[in-house]
């Protein structure tokens, strides 16, 4: 019989239960919050559009969509070289401090190259249209929700849907550990911890990704509705080593919960990809 291991699920699951336990107990303390009105709290604070994942929490009843587009270089040696990337997550809150979500990407056909020579074109036989579907929760770990330093846990799931042309599909569960620690009433220092693996037996781990943040972000003045992202992350894997990176971005937040913003961002080695542009928008439904 083939051996398996199950030391990513008992992970998960051993982040989770103190998660729970600790969201839970937390829900009397978590009545009067001072912080609770702060400008950093109160006006949306999206995960997209970096790497960085935000500790920011859904209320039950509210709902917020994120969507954006993101144009990688030709050049670039990741996988999605020449390719643009339409992202999109649905984030619902839940109660007992819980936020369900989930996340789809649609790769869009490359454009069609101009040849400089004669004869037929290479048809592409790249993934096109709907990636896995990836699924997910935050989980409350600090005491209260929405306190100057907090502390989330957020478990994931890449499904096995999305269109035929991505091959090997299988499950990939992910965890991340989120922390966030607020400057002053608007500004806030956000950084994750996390990793991902390619189903659940022992080969798998071995092909697992990992991955570290630190973001800062904030508005660019005293009453004014635009803001800033500066973001560096990395990602290792045992066939690649570290891969390192560079985010930046602009914001504009016309309403408290709606916000448009544009990024740019380019890896630091030749292995960790080329340039990236994008842009996007953040809604939020709901008290």
């Amino acid at each position: 019989m083939r051996k398996t291991t199950l030391l990513t699920s008992g992970a998960l699951l051993l982040l989770a239960a103190p998660a729970r336990t600790l969201a839970q107990s937390a829900a009397a303390d978590a009545e009067f919050n001072p912080n609770g009105e702060s400008p950093f709290v109160r006006l949306i604070r999206p995960d997209r559009p970096g790497q960085t994942i935000t500790t920011n929490m859904l209320y039950p009843g509210q709902f917020q969509l994120e969507t954006g587009l993101t144009r990688y270089d030709a050049g670039g040696s990741t996988r999605f070289a020449g390719r643009q990337v339409w992202g999109s997550t649905l984030r619902v809150g839940f109660f007992n401090h819980i936020e369900l979500r989930a996340t789809q990407n649609y790769l869009r056909p490359p454009a069609n190259n101009r040849r400089l020579t004669e004869g037929p074109a290479t048809p592409f036989a790249g993934p096109v249209g709907f990636a896995p579907l990836n699924v997910g929760a935050k989980f409350l770990a600090s005491s209260v929700q929405n306190a100057r330093s907090q502390v989330v846990v957020l478990l994931d799931m890449n499904l096995r849907n999305g269109d035929a042309s991505f091959t090997g599909k299988q499950l990939e569960p992910g965890g991340r550990l989120l922390v966030s620690q607020q400057l002053g009433q608007r500004f806030g220092l956000e950084g994750n911890f996390g990793f991902r693996q390619q189903g659940f037996k022992a080969e798998g781990t071995k092909q697992g990704e990992y991955l570290t943040t630190l973001a800062l972000n904030g508005p660019l003045g005293a009453g004014t509705h635009f803001g800033f992202l500066a973001e560096t992350y990395a990602t290792w894997q045992r066939q690649q080593g570290w891969l390192p990176g560079l985010t930046s971005g602009l914001y504009y937040r016309p309403l408290p919960g709606l916000r448009f913003d544009v990024t740019a961002g380019h890896g630091l080695t030749p292995a960790a990809g080329g340039f990236t542009v994008g842009a996007g928008l953040s809604a939020r439904l709901g008290k």
